[in-house]
C-alpha cells in the first residue's frame, strides 16, 4: 500500500509539474544559468565544463561519460521530476560531495527547467516564436558541416610559431557553430608530451580530483585548488623535486575556489588569500603550513549580484601591496538578454562604473575588480571591462603590468572570436558583448552601442578561436635551481590552452611561450608542450595552469586526467 501511494504521488507531482510549467521558459532559463557548463539539446552549443544532459530523464544518475564525483557515481540516483526537483533544489543535500554546488532555488524556475528537460525527452517540446529584445537583429548561425582540410592540431610542436591576424579574420558565421566536446580518452601506450631539446616531462602527482590553479609558497610548497570538490592541497616537494613527498589538504568545504596568493609578498606572509565563485577569502598562515590553522576570513562578501554562468575568479596584488585585482567572467556568453538602456542611461552608468561596464544579469561580470587592501568591503571599482572571462589573472613582475587570460564567446564559428592574452590598463575595455577584437561589432547586438568604435582596446596576444586560454605565468628572471630553463626564456610568459569545444577540428589542449622584450609582448606565441591529442583527434588531457617551483622546473595541472606534470631542463 505504501509503495502504491509513494507511486501515485510522484505521478501527481509530475502531472502537476508538466501542466504548470512552461518549458519554453526553462530554456530560457538554461540558456542564462547552465549553457556554460551543459548542453540539453544535441546542437544548442552548451558548454563543457558539465555533463551532457540529453535524454537525462529516466537516465541512471554518473551514467553519460562524463568524468563524476565519487558521490554521484555512488548516489543511486536515477532521473525523474521529483528527484530532479529535489537535487536542484538543494544539490549538496541530495548527493554531498557533489560538483554541482549552485542550487536553484526558485520553485518556478526549477518546475519550467524541468518540463524543458521533460519535453526533451518525450518529443513534445515546441519552439516558441523568437524574441530577440531590444539589441538590434539577430541572424541565427548556419547548421555546422562537416569539417573541412587536415586538422591545424597536427602540425603542432615544440618551437612552430602563431601569429593570429586580426586584419584577416572572417564574416560571423563563415562556417557553422560546431559542438566538438572533448571526451578525454585513455592515454596512448607509450605516448609521451612533446617538448624542446632539453627538456622533458614527467608525472609529478597522479590521482588528484579536478586540480586548478597552483601556487608557490615562500618555503617551497605548492599550493593547488581542486576547484570543484572545494578543497586546496598542499604538495611538498621532495629534496629533487622529482615529486611530492607528502601530499595535505590546507582547507576544504569553498565554493568552487580558484586563483589564490600570499600576503604580503616576501618569505613571511601572514595570510593565504582565495578567491571563491563570488567571495574573497583568507586563512591564516604561517611558512610551512600544511593545515588551515583557523577558519577563513571574509574579506570581501560578494563580487556581483548575479549568480550563474563562468564561475572560476583569479586574483593578484599590486607589488606594493596597496592593491587587490580580482577577474569576474561573465554570467553568459555574450549577454543576449541584456535589457536595453537609452544613451543617457548608458552615459550615467559609465560614469559611475567605467567605460563599456555591462549591467542587468551582468552587472560586475566580465570585469578585473580592484579593491584597496585593508579597506576591501567598501565598495570595489572596476579596472577594466568588455573582457568576457578572464580565467586566469597575474601581474607582470617585470611591469607590474596587470594581465588578464580571456575566453572569448562562442556561436560565430570556427575561427571566431580568438581566445587571448593581453595587458589591462586601468580604464579599458575590451568590447564584450558588443565588440570583439577592435571594432568588430558582434552581430548579435548590431546597432546596439554605435558610441564604442575608437574606444575598444586590442588585446596583445591573440589565440586561435576557442582554444581556451586559462592561465598565464611569467618565468623568474632570476632562477638557480638546478632544472632553471635556459635565459631566454626569463621573462617569457606561459599561457595554457585548455582544449576546444565549438570548433569543429580540435585545438588547444597545449602550453604555449608568449616572448617578452624589454617587457612587452611581440603578439607570437610559439607551441612549447603539445602531445595531449591522440590520432582519432580525441584529448587525453586537458592541461590547466602552471607554476615555478624553486629548483626552476614548470608544474603543469591537469584536470582532464587529474595529473600534475613536472617540466625540467638539463643541458
Amino acid at each position: 500500500m505504501l509503495t502504491r501511494r509513494l507511486l501515485f504521488v510522484a505521478t501527481l507531482f509530475t502531472f502537476q509539474l508538466a501542466n504548470a510549467a512552461d518549458s519554453n521558459e526553462g530554456k530560457t532559463f538554461f540558456r542564462q544559468q547552465c549553457a556554460l557548463c551543459h548542453s540539453a539539446e544535441p546542437g544548442d552549443n552548451g558548454g563543457a565544463q558539465g555533463p551532457l544532459l540529453h535524454g537525462i530523464f529516466g537516465r541512471e544518475a554518473a551514467t553519460s561519460g562524463f568524468t563524476y564525483t565519487q558521490a554521484m557515481s555512488n548516489s543511486g540516483l536515477t532521473w525523474d521530476a521529483e528527484t530532479l526537483d529535489r537535487f536542484l533544489a538543494s544539490p549538496t543535500t541530495v548527493v554531498p560531495g557533489s560538483s554541482m554546488v549552485i542550487p536553484v532555488t526558485d520553485d518556478e524556475s526549477r518546475a519550467n527547467l524541468i518540463a524543458y528537460f521533460e519535453a526533451l525527452g518525450n518529443g513534445t517540446f515546441a519552439e516558441a516564436e523568437p524574441q530577440f529584445g531590444g539589441f538590434g537583429g539577430f541572424r541565427a548561425p548556419p547548421e555546422a558541416e562537416p569539417p573541412q582540410g587536415d586538422p591545424d592540431w597536427l602540425n603542432d610542436r615544440p618551437g612552430r610559431v602563431h601569429r593570429v591576424d586580426l586584419g584577416s579574420l572572417p564574416e560571423p558565421y563563415e562556417t557553422g557553430s560546431a559542438v566538438n566536446f572533448p571526451q578525454i580518452a585513455p592515454r596512448p601506450e607509450g605516448r609521451e608530451l612533446k617538448v624542446p631539446e632539453g627538456f622533458k616531462a614527467e608525472t609529478f602527482a597522479a590521482d588528484l580530483q579536478g586540480p586548478r590553479a597552483m601556487v608557490l609558497a615562500p618555503n617551497g610548497d605548492i599550493f593547488l585548488t581542486e576547484t570543484q570538490s572545494g578543497r586546496i592541497k598542499v604538495m611538498r616537494p621532495t629534496a629533487d623535486h622529482s615529486q611530492p613527498q607528502a601530499i595535505t589538504v590546507f582547507a576544504q568545504g569553498m565554493l568552487q575556489p580558484l586563483g589564490m596568493a600570499f600576503y604580503p609578498a616576501g618569505n613571511n606572509p601572514q595570510w593565504l588569500y582565495v578567491a571563491e565563485t563570488n567571495r574573497v577569502i583568507r586563512y591564516p598562515y604561517s611558512s610551512g603550513d600544511t593545515e588551515a590553522a583557523d577558519v577563513p576570513e571574509v574579506v570581501i562578501s560578494q563580487l556581483s549580484p548575479v549568480g550563474g554562468g563562468h564561475y572560476t575568479r583569479d586574483l593578484g596584488f599590486s607589488p606594493d601591496g596597496s592593491r587587490m585585482y580580482v577577474s569576474v567572467g561573465s554570467q553568459s556568453n555574450v549577454a543576449e538578454d541584456m535589457p536595453a538602456k537609452t544613451a543617457t542611461e548608458i552615459a550615467a552608468w559609465e560614469a559611475e562604473r567605467g567605460l563599456g561596464a555591462a549591467w542587468g544579469t551582468e552587472e560586475n561580470r566580465a570585469s578585473v575588480m580592484v579593491f584597496d587592501v585593508g579597506n576591501e568591503e567598501a565598495r570595489g571599482r572596476l579596472f577594466a571591462n568588455g573582457i568576457r572571462n578572464c580565467v586566469g589573472l597575474t601581474v607582470q613582475p617585470e611591469t607590474s603590468d596587470v594581465w588578464c587570460t580571456v575566453n572569448e564567446r562562442d556561436q560565430l564559428g570556427d575561427d571566431l572570436v580568438p581566445d587571448y592574452s593581453t595587458r589591462v590598463p586601468e580604464g579599458s575595455f575590451f568590447g564584450w558583448p558588443w565588440y570583439y577584437m577592435g571594432d568588430n561589432e558582434d552581430p548579435r547586438h548590431a546597432g546596439a552601442r554605435p558610441d564604442l568604435p575608437g574606444q575598444i582596446s586590442v588585446p596583445d596576444v591573440p589565440y586561435t578561436a576557442h582554444s581556451a586560454a586559462v592561465d598565464l605565468e611569467f618565468y623568474p628572471a632570476q632562477v638557480s635551481g638546478n632544472s632553471a630553463f635556459p635565459q631566454e626564456y626569463a621573462g617569457d610568459g606561459f599561457a595554457v590552452l585548455h582544449g576546444s569545444w565549438n570548433r569543429a577540428h580540435r585545438t588547444g589542449h597545449k602550453v604555449v611561450r608568449l616572448p617578452i622584450e624589454n617587457g612587452v609582448p611581440t603578439g607570437e606565441y610559439i607551441d612549447f608542450l603539445v602531445g595531449f591529442i591522440d590520432e582519432d583527434g580525441n584529448p587525453w588531457g586537458r592541461p590547466v595552469a602552471t607554476v615555478v617551483m624553486q629548483d626552476g622546473s614548470l608544474l603543469l595541472s591537469d584536470d582532464g586526467a587529474n595529473i600534475v606534470y613536472r617540466i625540467s631542463y638539463s643541458d
